[in-house]
Parts: structure tokens; C-alpha cells; sequence
């Protein structure tokens, strides 16, 4: 059974990962079948990046998402858009919403000035 999960990259203590599809018994950084995103939770707000035409391949398939995958693809809005694709909405229309929707999140919306305390 093909699993898409979270593959952990980055420095110790500086994680980021990997979202790929991989078969269920391999280990968790060992072997898998395609890389299909990218999710870094240390920036402000946490960077999500994700093929949704080939998710949905692998979703059509019988991926299963693991949690913390299907929690991912919930907040980036994949799993709404997936359903639409099942009942036959165009993916060209999905593609271009799921690019806007990436714009939108991935933008900060607190800038440095915001973040520094303000002297007296």
C-alpha cells in the first residue's frame, strides 16, 4: 500500500520535510516513489508547498495520507479541491485556485516592523 507522508529533512534541530509518496513498510527517511511537496513549520506562517496534479494521480490511485498529511492537505485546502476533481470539475480551473490559494498562505502577513518590540 502506497502512503503519502512527511519525509524529514534539515539540520538537527531545524527540521523541514518532505511530503512523498513512499510504500507503507519503508522506513520514514528511506525509500520513496516521487517527491510531491515541501512543508517547512519553523517560518512565520509555515511554508507549504505541493504538486496537486500529481497528489491527485496518487490520491486517484489509492494513496492513503498519513495524519499529519491529510492535516497538511486540510489547511492548503487539497482535500475540498480533490472532491470537486472527483466529481468532475476541470483541473486546469483546480490548479490555477490551488496556485492562488499557495500565494495567499505563503505570504507573511506580519512584517519585521510588526514583529520587533517598539522602543520607548
Amino acid at each position: 500500500m502506497v502512503r503519502i507522508r512527511l519525509r524529514r529533512t534539515g539540520a538537527k534541530g531545524q527540521p523541514s520535510y518532505r511530503i512523498v509518496a513512499a510504500d507503507k513498510e519503508s522506513p520514514r527517511d528511506g525509500r520513496f516513489l516521487e517527491i510531491l511537496g515541501f512543508y517547512n513549520p519553523r517560518t512565520r506562517p509555515a511554508t507549504i508547498q505541493l504538486s496537486e496534479d500529481r497528489i491527485y494521480d496518487w490520491l486517484s490511485q489509492g494513496a492513503q495520507p498519513s495524519e499529519s498529511v491529510a492535516r497538511l492537505f486540510k489547511v492548503a485546502g487539497l482535500l475540498d479541491r480533490y472532491e470537486r476533481f472527483k466529481n468532475g470539475e476541470a483541473v486546469e480551473a483546480l490548479l490555477e485556485e490551488a496556485a492562488a490559494a499557495e500565494t495567499a498562505r505563503n505570504t507573511s502577513a506580519k512584517t519585521h516592523q510588526d514583529i520587533l518590540p517598539k522602543s520607548k
